[in-house]
């Protein structure tokens, strides 16, 4: 395996995890913005307040989108998988 081959595999792998964690954690950030500006014009400083509706949303995001995560994973490792010959090759 040469180096751009290794560098490559690398960079799928490193685009897969920011592609298959970006929707939960961008309902979380979303969800935790809006929890702190309503904690900042209400002045509650409860630290459950923030967590339990950010845990909970990213929950049912996750679940919203499991499907699609599965299949970009699947994808993924497919893809992999079927590489295997040729990275060992060196073609």
């Amino acid at each position: 395996m040469d180096p751009h081959t290794a560098v490559d595999l690398c960079h799928q792998a490193i685009l897969t995890c920011i592609i298959v964690g970006a929707p939960v954690l961008i309902v979380g950030m979303l969800v935790g913005l809006i929890s702190g500006l309503l904690q900042a014009l209400t002045q509650v400083q409860d630290q459950t307040v923030s967590f339990v509706p950010k845990i909970l949303a990213m929950v049912i995001a996750l679940a919203a989108a499991l499907p699609w995560l599965i299949q970009r994973m699947m994808d993924y490792s497919e893809g992999i998988i079927t590489d295997i010959p040729r990275v060992i090759s060196g073609s």
